[in-house]
């Protein structure tokens, strides 16, 4: 019977770490996917400037979808929505305080 200096020989039925696979979410499966379709077909990044105003434009038009709703909420409810601005004022102004 032979001796090994491994410190990761199989004494006791567990798993060598070479039997180990990692498991990959399906997330990260589609992204490794989707990276090497843009390998393979060889298309280049957008240029950064692009992307950001691509993101801004995102950002903008959240903004204004956002803010008509609060205009909304406002003109429906105008006591509840001073009571609610009134409420985060009073939070603000203690936190503030400390």
């Amino acid at each position: 019977m032979s001796v090994s200096n491994d410190p990761f020989a199989n004494t006791d039925g567990a798993p060598s770490p070479e039997d180990i696979n990692e498991d990959r979410s399906t997330l990260g499966d589609r992204l490794e996917g989707a990276a090497d379709e843009i390998i393979a077909a060889g298309t280049r990044p957008r240029p950064l400037r692009q992307a950001v105003r691509e993101d801004a434009a995102e950002v903008r038009d959240w903004a204004r979808h956002r803010g008509s709703e609060a205009c909304e909420a406002i003109r429906d409810e105008p006591i509840r929505m001073t009571l609610y601005a009134l409420g985060i004022g009073v939070l603000i102004g203690l936190l503030a305080a400390r």
